[in-house]
């Protein structure tokens, strides 16, 4: 039986994410961006849902190509232990360097890479179209006589181990760690948009692999976060799915047959012979202007509320002791998709941003609250809901009125 890794690694994380946070306020060294903060926070509950989801339906496809494994490798063994963390680590590497290196990869890669920021919270932004090619990336390992349950567990460890990089905190390691470890320095070249660091470092856990495939790059200069393209929007559909339309919009322009059907597998920023090519800015270290947007007023304190509070919803999705049903989870996750783009549009000041959130907030707490009753959860479950439904309404009360006695609205900036 596999291991629900996410669930079991998510106090892990929030704890060290915190620990970061902490420090980097007491340095004010600026390496927390608050506006960037919530939009990863709000794509990081979204995704939890979504690596869930895609385990679930990947693991009978999986258990189908178990049939015709070479042989069984013992799920307990050290060495099957180490064989399996070895073959997630160097197929990982081959999956990066395609998020990367062709137009479909990067289209589902590339919102991890929009921020412009790198901390742990950045670490949390992930893209919900990546999970599904990342799984399909492993079936090798099946086919070779692991589980399928092993191989899901790995791959979800692996995920996990990979967050520890994502920081701007831990200066370079001693030269014998950096050797062979893909540390700090490493992935803060591969999420640099610096021409000279751009499509280096894909390693996950074992930097040999970019040593032993040419895509090695040192960090030398500082770094320039983001993609050289950037979103400018916390809207979370944008950010997924930015280049999707992109790329749909050349196979629909383009009157080449040919060109609409390889347009995918293509190089990243590959275009039909009958489409001008994409312009993509220079950036010069310490010169980039970093995206910001003109917030509602007095919106700080709820959104980190909600921050907070999100995450006990998120774990009645992703874990595996949780009293809801399938379709529940499924309606929870839709939510959570809404409550990212409420706070996306409440920080970019839109006239919807409020009502949506009311609406999600109504929708969200009143189903929770009747799924635990239905499903005969704790009391405390339930009161603690209920508390967070009537605390939240009464501050989005208090926020919309203040929202409407303010003139002139704001708008967000570009």
């Amino acid at each position: 039986m596999s291991i629900n890794v996410y669930a079991i690694a998510t106090p892990f994380v929030i704890a060290l994410a915190m620990g970061e946070f902490i420090y980097c306020v007491a340095k004010r060294n600026g390496y927390y961006s608050f506006q960037d903060s919530i939009a990863s926070v709000g794509t990081a509950v979204i995704n939890q849902c979504v690596n869930v989801a895609v385990a679930l339906l990947v693991l009978p496809l999986f258990a189908q190509l178990g049939q015709f494994a070479f042989w069984k490798f013992d799920s307990t063994s050290p060495w099957a232990i180490l064989g399996l963390f070895l073959g997630v680590d160097f197929l990982f590497y081959w999956f990066h360097r395609f998020g990367h290196r062709t137009n479909i990869g990067w289209a589902a890669h590339s919102p991890h890479h929009s921020t412009e920021e790198l901390n742990y919270a950045v670490a949390l932004r992930a893209s919900v179209t990546q999970r599904i090619f990342s799984f399909l990336f492993y079936w090798p390992l099946v086919i070779v006589g692991f589980s399928p349950e092993a191989v899901l567990t790995m791959v979800a460890f692996h995920l996990v181990l990979q967050f520890i990089p994502h920081t701007r905190v831990i200066p370079k390691m001693p030269r014998w760690i950096e050797s062979w470890l893909n540390t700090p320095s490493h992935h803060r070249v591969h999420h640099a948009r610096n021409e000279r660091y751009l499509d280096k470092n894909y390693a996950g856990s074992l930097i040999i692999w970019d040593r032993m495939f040419g895509t090695y790059a040192e960090e030398t200069e500082e770094c320039s976060y983001g993609v050289t393209t950037p979103p400018n929007t916390w809207d979370p559909t944008f950010i997924n799915f930015q280049y999707w339309g992109k790329l749909v919009s050349d196979a629909v322009k383009t009157r080449s047959t040919w060109d609409r059907l390889r347009l995918w597998l293509m190089p990243t920023g590959w275009r039909p012979s009958d489409l001008p090519p994409r312009d993509e800015l220079k950036w010069t270290p310490g010169e980039e202007a970093k995206f910001q947007s003109m917030e509602l007023p007095n919106i700080r304190g709820y959104l980190i509320f909600q921050m907070v509070t999100s995450m006990p919803f998120m774990l009645l999705v992703s874990h595996h002791g949780s009293p809801l049903t399938g379709w529940q989870k499924l309606t929870l996750s839709i939510l959570f998709w809404a409550m990212a783009t409420a706070w996306g549009g409440m920080m970019e000041s839109k006239r919807w941003g409020l009502p949506l959130e009311m609406a999600r907030v109504l929708t969200s707490g009143g189903s929770v609250l009747l799924w635990l009753t239905q499903a005969g959860a704790p009391l405390t479950w339930r009161t603690l809901t209920a508390a967070w439904l009537a605390v939240t309404l009464v501050w989005l009360s208090v926020a919309r009125m203040s929202h409407r006695t303010s003139a002139p609205e704001p708008r967000a900036s570009r």
